[in-house]
């Protein structure tokens, strides 16, 4: 007789498994965007993805490690969207402007990943220390942006006083405020920062930024 497989091995139920787990991890994202790690309910959250509080434990262990894992997955995003990058074809300075222009794009599709960043710097980076993948100057923008200024600097394009992991602050900065600050700056200077018909002209404004800082004279 046939023995029995394992639900492990039922590859059915591997896919049910995983498409539970991404629906929950998905909810739960936007859950401790929304109201924060202390605000979040499990309880919430199980009620919205359809399945049980043991659940969300069996898959995840607990709050905090579902937490965890949804800042993992949302620092992911980004890093994805850095490897994906292709500048070899370009000259330094507009590989640079494109670079910034993909952090761009992505803090301003992901207001969800501005707030969970925004919610672990309150929690003064307590839940992120857990994760030491993440904590690595190595990430895929600075080794792409080291490469970028070296290649600069050999043109004599570049000042040779430049650090990449500024440069990434300098870029992520200006895209991080624009997202972060778009209700308090809009109600004191009355500027729309994510108005459809300014966007080219902050996302010009970014590159030009950081293309006169590279090529300024030291």
């Amino acid at each position: 007789m046939e023995a029995t497989r394992a639900p492990s091995d039922n590859p059915e139920r591997r896919r049910d498994a995983e498409r539970t787990r991404a629906e929950i991890l998905a909810v739960a994202t936007a859950e401790f965007a929304d109201r924060g790690y202390d605000g979040a309910r499990v309880d919430e959250i199980a009620d919205r993805t359809r399945t049980t509080k043991r659940m969300i434990y069996y898959y995840f262990g607990g709050k905090r490690q579902l937490y965890v894992e949804a800042l993992e997955q949302a620092y992911a995003r980004i890093r994805a969207a850095e490897q994906q990058v292709n500048v070899d074809h370009l000259e330094p300075a507009a590989a640079i402007r494109r670079l910034a222009e993909v952090t761009f794009d992505h803090h301003e599709a992901n207001p969800d990943f501005i707030r969970l960043v925004s919610i672990e710097n309150i929690h003064r980076g307590e839940h992120i220390a857990r994760l030491p993948d993440l904590i690595d100057l190595n990430t895929p923008a600075v080794r792409l942006l080291t490469d970028l200024l070296r290649r600069g600097q050999e043109q004599g394009v570049f000042r040779t006083d430049v650090d990449a992991v500024d440069v990434h602050m300098t870029i992520s900065a200006f895209c991080f405020f624009r997202v972060a600050n778009q209700y308090t700056f809009g109600t004191i200077f009355g500027r729309d920062l994510l108005d459809p018909g300014r966007r080219e002209h902050y996302r010009t404004m970014l590159g030009d930024m950081v293309v006169a800082h590279l090529t300024a004279v030291g």
